[in-house]
């Protein structure tokens, strides 16, 4: 392992030139290399058990509830009443569990294409893999995006968890207009989308892409954000792409008892951009 060197880990990436996250590793749970990817679940000294893909670090013990929670809640919050959703990607069952969080939800269906990120969690982040136990949730195995193309105003919520837009990866397509144009067309009316989206502070120019090409596909685009310490810079995005209504302020309030990061303020709080963002990503719509 080129990213483990003296009982350290450390986190290389084309998208993040010239800087590196490191973490101690006291123990390697496992190492394999599946169809898709290479797979790493590691101890470390102080964020617990990490799951690593291709070099990425995916989950830590310590903070993942940042990223779980935003990602499903800023969603499924800012819909008025959602039935049926949809999980692209996000393997290691933490979306689930936070959906799983809302009663009113009837269905949740999982693309995930990678059975070994599947087995992984459930060994190695038991507290993320248990929302897979929900009878409520459906795993479809393969490949996301040839799932959506059959799909026509089937979910009220669709969440992509996908992982970065590396060149020549598998989800370079993922952050593409025709793909965004699937997702839309799997929505019932009023539904909406929330993607995985970078971070602010090195992936600018791939956040107003995003914005720029949504635009014309869905009446409300918007950027939020949550401060995670074990992603690049602290730090990442998603966008929210709307049928309805602006998702800026909450529709529903979950119960807040259940989260440790999430509430109904900082959902809105999440959408307030620095002006080197706002001006930067908006601009083409402005």
């Amino acid at each position: 392992m080129d990213s483990m060197k003296k009982g350290w880990f450390s986190e290389f990436g084309q998208l993040w030139p010239g800087q590196t996250f490191s973490l101690e590793c006291e123990e390697v749970l496992f190492e394999g290399k599946s169809e898709y990817q290479h797979v790493l679940a590691f101890k470390s000294k102080t964020y617990g058990n990490v799951l690593v893909l291709d070099g990425v670090i995916q989950a830590t013990e310590k903070d993942e509830f940042a990223y779980q929670e935003m990602f499903a809640h800023l969603a499924l919050c800012s819909h008025p009443d959602p039935k049926k959703v949809l999980v692209i990607g996000g393997g290691d069952g933490g979306v689930l569990r936070e959906i799983n969080k809302h009663s009113g939800v009837e269905k949740v269906v999982i693309c995930e294409i990678d059975q070994m990120v599947i087995d992984t969690s459930k060994k190695f982040l038991p507290e993320m893999a248990k929302g897979f136990d929900d009878p409520r949730v459906e795993l479809y195995l393969g490949d996301g995006c040839k799932y959506l193309e059959s799909k026509k105003q089937e979910y009220d919520v669709i969440i992509v968890d996908s992982s970065d837009p590396v060149d020549g990866g598998p989800a370079e397509s993922l952050f593409e207009q025709p793909f965004y144009q699937h997702l839309k067309d799997a929505l019932r009316p009023n539904g909406l989308v929330v993607t995985q989206a970078e971070c602010q502070w090195i992936h600018l120019g791939i956040i107003g892409n995003l914005v720029k090409f949504s635009k014309k596909l869905f009446p409300h685009v918007e950027y939020a954000y949550t401060t995670i310490p074990s992603y690049p810079c602290g730090q990442i995005g998603f966008l929210l792409a709307s049928l309805g209504d602006s998702c800026k302020v909450p529709k529903r309030k979950i119960d807040e008892t259940q989260t440790k990061y999430y509430n109904s303020e900082i959902h809105s709080a999440s959408f307030v951009l620095p002006n080197f963002v706002k001006n930067e990503i908006y601009k083409e719509v402005q």
